[in-house]
């Protein structure tokens, strides 16, 4: 008999806010972390999901040559996770206690520094340590050191369904009886000329919005211009819940449905057919129906294609109009966080399922007729959400689905 999975620790830093109380409170009021930002190196700005945080100076002087920006954050987020989740470490557990992180671009501002050295500077050696601050790795390894972290401590990198991954993949750990308790999550740190290079090469990027910045990002909008890149990193902790229980842990809510399915299509084009696959994948584990399902976290970046294929998998999952599951894109006021985007909206996911709120697809106007959902709309509202699915897709044709259940449900 698998085991239930409780979700006990939340942690995060992003562009909504330093810590799970301020992304609640910007959740509540739309409020976007999405602002201007000048990129010498190209000339030009972008607008950006940018964390008001600066983590140069934040470690040891002998940790920093360790540490790109995505691993600081990673470090910062999971100790938040652990914290409330009421762990000091993991050594006692041993190897029943593990590690899932989900990211893709390793840390883009050491491999950027590296190359003006190099190309600029003549340089023909990195600073010491260099390769360890690069690693995809990385943030895993960090996180797994300062907290004792003893057994499977995994990477994923599946493009921008990766941390979703990694929840799901220690989920199903749990589930199975290998672990009793494991932080999952992910970060990246995109927001260097590199990156913004290759997605502004894409053509998928969108221009800063004239009027106001922090509306730049219009995901199923019929306005929409295209992603916004978003930095940062969330992690939950996942425990068995009869483990959960012993400890007298809070329980924040359960992870009860994992989907995964790969559109096997394109690299670059996603395909309506493996999204249904993956929807229907996680309800099927979750034990549910479509009319169980309250609310939809949707990838939508705000690409023109991306939004319309998504939007069709969703309607034929979960049929449109008023008694389909709200479903919001909360991408408009945190970007994409690319290899991050799953944990974050996942996160997102739990604090809309445990304090019965629908957070808004903010800047949505007039959506897109090719988008029609039961769209949340504008502002954030209450409503009572027995179960919330977190939904990402990614380059290369990899899905995934979370499904999240209230604290409060009891098991099927």
């Amino acid at each position: 008999m698998q085991r239930r999975v409780a979700i006990t620790g939340l942690g995060t830093v992003c562009p909504l806010g330093l810590d799970v109380e301020q992304v609640l409170a910007s959740l509540r009021n739309s409020q976007s972390g999405i602002v201007a930002m000048e990129c010498a190196t190209l000339g030009a700005a972008f607008p950006a999901g940018r964390v008001q945080a600066d983590y140069s100076t934040a470690f040891p002087k002998l940790e920093q040559p360790f540490l790109d920006r995505c691993q600081a954050m990673a470090i910062i987020a999971a100790r938040g996770a652990i914290e409330d989740a009421g762990f000091a470490g993991f050594e006692r557990h041993g190897s029943r206690a593990g590690l899932h992180y989900g990211n893709v671009n390793g840390g883009v501002a050491t491999i950027h520094q590296w190359h003006e050295d190099m190309l600029l500077g003549g340089k023909r050696k990195a600073r010491p340590f260099t390769a360890m601050a690069i690693m995809s790795n990385g943030g895993a390894a960090q996180v797994a050191i300062r907290h004792a972290i003893q057994g499977p401590v995994l990477t994923h990198a599946s493009a921008c369904a990766s941390s979703a991954i990694a929840i799901g993949e220690a989920m199903r750990a749990i589930a199975d009886g290998r672990l009793d308790v494991a932080v999952a999550g992910g970060a990246e740190a995109p927001l260097e000329a590199p990156l913004f290079g290759v997605f502004d090469g894409t053509r998928a990027l969108s221009p800063i919005d004239g009027a106001d910045p922090a509306a730049s990002c219009k995901p199923f909008s019929s306005r929409r211009s295209g992603l916004v890149l978003g930095e940062g990193a969330a992690f939950l902790v996942l425990e068995a819940e009869d483990h959960a229980r012993a400890r007298g842990a809070v329980i924040h809510g359960y992870l009860v449905g994992y989907g995964v399915a790969c559109d096997a299509h394109h690299i670059g084009m996603p395909a309506s057919e493996g999204q249904v696959r993956c929807l229907r994948a996680a309800l099927e584990d979750a034990g549910l129906g479509p009319a169980q399902v309250d609310y939809v976290n949707a990838h939508a970046t705000a690409t023109d294609g991306g939004d319309a294929i998504e939007a069709a998998s969703l309607r034929e999952v979960f049929g449109t109009g008023p008694d389909a599951p709200a479903v919001s894109s909360t991408k408009s006021v945190h970007g994409h966080l690319l290899g991050a985007a799953g944990a974050l909206e996942c996160l997102v996911s739990v604090l809309a399922t445990r304090e019965g709120l629908l957070p808004a697809s903010a800047h949505l106007g007039t959506a897109d007729p090719r988008c029609a959902l039961n769209h949340v709309g504008e502002a954030a509202r209450p409503s009572r959400i027995r179960h919330a699915l977190s939904f990402s897709c990614g380059f290369g044709g990899t899905n995934a689905a979370l499904v999240i259940a209230h604290p409060g449900t009891s098991a099927h």
